[in-house]
C-alpha cells in the first residue's frame, strides 16, 4: 500500500509539473505573440508618420517652389499657406514623438528646419520689410531683427529693425549686447513676434505676451522669464542662467549649469549639455491666462520632465547631463 501511495504521490508530481510547464508555455507564447502585434503596431504607426511626412513636405515645397517668378499677392499668398502647413508638421512630428526612434525624430526636425530656412530665405527676397525707427521702453534696449550668428552685431548700441528672420516664419524681435539691465516687451511688442535675446550678460528679461518663438543664444547669467510661446523655444550657448517658459516644443544645445522651469506639451530635447535642472513653470504674471489662450498651448499637458538627450542613448538608465530640481529648492517667488 505505501508502495501504491508513493507511486501516486510520484504520478500526481509529475502531472503538475506537467501542467506547469504547459501553462508557462502558453503564457510565452501570448507573450511573444502580444510582443510581435506591439511592434507591427509602432511599425505600422511609423510607416504612416514618414509616408504622411514625406507626402505634407512635398507639399510645402511645392508652394515655396511656386513662389520663384511669381506676383506679391501671389507670393504672399503662397507664404501664408506654406506657414501654416510648416505649423501642422511640426505638430504631427511633436505627436509622433512616441514612437519615433531618436534618429527619425532628428532628421525629420531637420527637415522642418530646411523648410522654415527656405521660407524665411524667400520672405526676405520677396517680401522685404521696411525699416523704421521706433522710442525704446528703456535706454538701454534695442529691437533686433537679424538671424543667429556666432559673431555679436557689430553696432551694439545702434537701434535696428532689420527686416530678417531666423529659423521661424513670423517677424522677429529682441533684445541683444546689454550687461547688467532690466528688460521688458508688453504683450502689443510680443504678438505673434519670433523673438531673440542674443549676447546678454547679468540681464533680467521679462517677456509679458505670447511670441510665437523664442531664441535664445549667448546667454550668460541672465534671468529670462517669458509669457507662452505658441510653438518652439530655441536654446543654445546658455550658461548659469534661469528660464521660465510655456512652449509647445523645446530644444537646447550647449547650454551649462542653467535651470529651466518650463510648460512643455511635448518633449524636451537637449544636446550637448551639462548640469540642467528641469522644474514645472511657476511664473505668473496678469495677463497670463489670456496669454495661453492666444498661445493655443494645452494647459493641462505638461511633459516638463520628459526630456530626451541626445547625446545619451542608454537606454534604461538616466542621462547625467540634466535633473529635476527638487521641490524644497524649486523658486516660486519671482519679484525683482
Amino acid at each position: 500500500m505505501d508502495v501504491m501511495a508513493e507511486s501516486d504521490a510520484g504520478a500526481s508530481t509529475i502531472q503538475e509539473r506537467l501542467q506547469k510547464r504547459h501553462q508557462s508555455r502558453i503564457e510565452d507564447a501570448e507573450r511573444r505573440k502580444e510582443a510581435k502585434e506591439s511592434h507591427s503596431v509602432a511599425e505600422e504607426k511609423a510607416d504612416y508618420f514618414f509616408s504622411t511626412f514625406k507626402t505634407e513636405r512635398a507639399s510645402i515645397e511645392e508652394l515655396l517652389a511656386g513662389c520663384s517668378g511669381a506676383d506679391r499677392p501671389v507670393v504672399t499668398q503662397k507664404l501664408e499657406e506654406a506657414t501654416a502647413q510648416i505649423l501642422q508638421l511640426q505638430k504631427f512630428l511633436n505627436d509622433s514623438m512616441v514612437f519615433l526612434t531618436q534618429y527619425d525624430l532628428r532628421q525629420s526636425q531637420v527637415c522642418i528646419q530646411k523648410l522654415q530656412t527656405c521660407l524665411s530665405d524667400i520672405r526676405e527676397e520677396h517680401l522685404p520689410k521696411k525699416k523704421f525707427a521706433f522710442r525704446a521702453r528703456t535706454k538701454a534696449s534695442e529691437k533686433v531683427c537679424e538671424p543667429v550668428s556666432d559673431t555679436p552685431p557689430p553696432h551694439p548700441d545702434a537701434d535696428a529693425d532689420a527686416g530678417t528672420v531666423m529659423d521661424g516664419v513670423s517677424k522677429q524681435c529682441g533684445f541683444s549686447n546689454m550687461d547688467n539691465v532690466s528688460l521688458t516687451k508688453t504683450a502689443e511688442e510680443l504678438h505673434k513676434q519670433d523673438v531673440l535675446l542674443t549676447h546678454l550678460t547679468n540681464c533680467k528679461v521679462r517677456l509679458l505676451g505670447s511670441p510665437s518663438t523664442l531664441h535664445l543664444k549667448h546667454i550668460d547669467g541672465c534671468e529670462i522669464l517669458c509669457g507662452p510661446v505658441s510653438s518652439s523655444v530655441f536654446v543654445d550657448q546658455c550658461k548659469s542662467s534661469t528660464l521660465a517658459f510655456p512652449c509647445q516644443q523645446l530644444r537646447t544645445h550647449n547650454t551649462t549649469d542653467t535651470q529651466v522651469y518650463v510648460h512643455v506639451t511635448s518633449r524636451a530635447i537637449i544636446e550637448d549639455c551639462r548640469g540642467v535642472s528641469f522644474a514645472p513653470f511657476t511664473w505668473s504674471y496678469p495677463t497670463l491666462d489670456e496669454d495661453f489662450t492666444v498661445s493655443g498651448l494645452d494647459q493641462d499637458r505638461n511633459n516638463w520632465d520628459q526630456v530626451d538627450d541626445f547625446n545619451w542613448l542608454a537606454a534604461g538608465t538616466p542621462s547625467p547631463n540634466w535633473t529635476v530640481i527638487p521641490e524644497g529648492d524649486r523658486k516660486t517667488n519671482w519679484d525683482p
